[in-house]
Parts: C-alpha cells; sequence; structure tokens
C-alpha cells in the first residue's frame, strides 16, 4: 500500500476575518475531494485570517497512481487566483516502511 500526502501553504488575498477566510477555503477543500477522491482539510494556520495550510491524503496499491494523483492535485491547488499558493510540501511512503 502506497500512501502520499500533501501540504499547500497559501497567502489568502483580500480577506480580513476568519469568516472570510473559511468562505475561501471551505470551497477549495470541498473541490479536491469531489475532483480527486483525496482526504482534505485545513490543517494549519488555523487562527491567522490571512494564511491558510490545506492538507490532502491518497491511499493506493501502486505508487504510480499516488503520483498521478498527488500531481493533479497540486496543478489544481495552484489555479485559484483569489489566493496565492507559497509552498507546497508533499511525502510518499510505502506502508512496510512505517
Amino acid at each position: 500500500m502506497w500512501i502520499g500526502f500533501a501540504e499547500f501553504d497559501y497567502r489568502l488575498g483580500d480577506v480580513h476575518s476568519l469568516k472570510q477566510k473559511r468562505s475561501v477555503v471551505r470551497p477549495i477543500v470541498a473541490e479536491l475531494r469531489r475532483r480527486f477522491a483525496v482526504s482534505a482539510a485545513e490543517v494549519g494556520h488555523l487562527d491567522m485570517h490571512r494564511r491558510a495550510v490545506i492538507g490532502t491524503s491518497v491511499v493506493a496499491a501502486d505508487r504510480t497512481h499516488v503520483v498521478d494523483v498527488l500531481d493533479a492535485v497540486e496543478r489544481s491547488a495552484a489555479d485559484h487566483p483569489e489566493v496565492e499558493l507559497l509552498s507546497v510540501r508533499r511525502r510518499i511512503i510505502y506502508s512496510e516502511d512505517l
């Protein structure tokens, strides 16, 4: 079993409250879940209104599929003009290496 995960660190645009932040972050998380069948959630900078970290993960039988899904998720995560993607951290592990 192969496990892949990625964290996307964003700077949000014209956001001045945590309520506005949720209105920007929530649709991005929902789109990632819907389009790619991955687990996704806001996982960092929870109390900062102009920053967000979204984490995603995928599990598959082969490494190639995990890489392909994470590549597609990363392209989609970067394609939101209302936010600036600052960095991406990604890791792929094999279950027997744990």
